[in-house]
């Protein structure tokens, strides 16, 4: 099975073009989705939920329409959205039974096997009595997690899943992700780089609502390397060198005190520019300086 979507545009009442003619494959396993904010992830992570209607294009999720056959596909999707909300006075074991029980699964006994399965999953059936408003920020987001997998859904989608987790928590995070993303289709739309390079076999990245680049993260790569200079210039030598015609400046980066310029070029631009191994962080901001300006990280 694979998500196919075709020449998907999205417009809002205020007049932003969300979404402009998306046409993406997205095989089982893990997919990341990457962009700068605004770029239109969360639109086509809702419109691909079911969550808001499209004005053109089509999804489907194997056979299934998803723009028209939105009850059913809601049987067979998880979703984790940017920001979700908890009841803080009810248990993590007291609310996926709940959940479980909105899904259809009637009986208690395979709802209580099922809640137990999936807070082991999440390594959190230690706490499973403790009411989720004990809960840390990476709790939550494997509590998140939990709730999106009830029913062995098809599709999972995660939007943002580790802003504002702490080191060891986005680790747990990435190796539960990396786990599930062996037999489902997996959706992992963020904006941080190194989760994308470090967790999916195929990616895309969308700016201002386009579709600028799609593949295996090292077939993306391989087409920037060789191409990726720095430099080590002061910060207020920055404009001239984003006026310079045979290079584009692709981001810039404090470093020592000074600002570090990476540009891309066929060519070493002049002797004061040194290459250096290209990144998958080095081919998202080419991707995206095609359409805004250069990032300073």
């Amino acid at each position: 099975m694979q998500l196919e979507i075709k020449n998907l545009s999205k417009t809002y009442s205020n007049g932003v073009h969300a979404l402009k003619g998306i046409n993406l494959t997205i095989p089982k396993g893990m997919f990341g989705l990457l962009g700068p904010n605004g770029a239109g992830k969360s639109s086509l992570m809702r419109t691909i939920a079911t969550l808001q209607e499209a004005d053109s294009g089509s999804i489907f999720l194997g056979d299934l329409n998803v723009l028209q056959e939105k009850n059913e596909v809601r049987k067979q999707l998880g979703y984790l959205p940017q920001e979700f909300g908890v009841y803080p006075k009810v248990s993590a074991e007291t609310m996926l039974d709940h959940i479980a029980s909105l899904k259809g699964i009637t009986n208690s006994a395979e709802r209580k096997e099922i809640v137990t399965a999936l807070l082991q999953k999440v390594n959190l059936y230690h706490t499973k009595s403790k009411n989720l408003g004990t809960y840390s920020g990476g709790m939550k987001q494997r509590f998140g997690i939990a709730q999106a997998l009830i029913g062995n859904p098809k599709l999972i989608i995660v939007d943002e899943p580790t802003a504002g987790l702490d080191p060891a928590e986005r680790n747990r995070f990435h190796n539960l992700l990396s786990e599930i993303g062996e037999n489902t289709i997996v959706i992992l739309s963020t904006h941080i780089v190194e989760d994308v390079s470090n967790l999916c076999k195929d990616m895309a990245i969308i700016c201002l609502g386009e579709l600028m680049a799609q593949g295996h993260p090292k077939d993306l790569l391989n087409e920037i390397q060789g191409k990726v200079w720095r430099k080590l210039i002061n910060r207020q030598e920055i404009t001239q060198y984003r006026n310079k015609p045979d290079y584009k400046v692709i981001s810039t980066h404090l470093h020592e005190g000074k600002t570090q310029i990476h540009v891309v070029a066929e060519a070493k631009p002049d002797a004061s520019f040194e290459p250096i191994e290209a990144n998958l962080e080095d081919v998202y901001f080419a991707t995206i300086s095609k359409k805004v300006d250069t990032i300073t990280i």
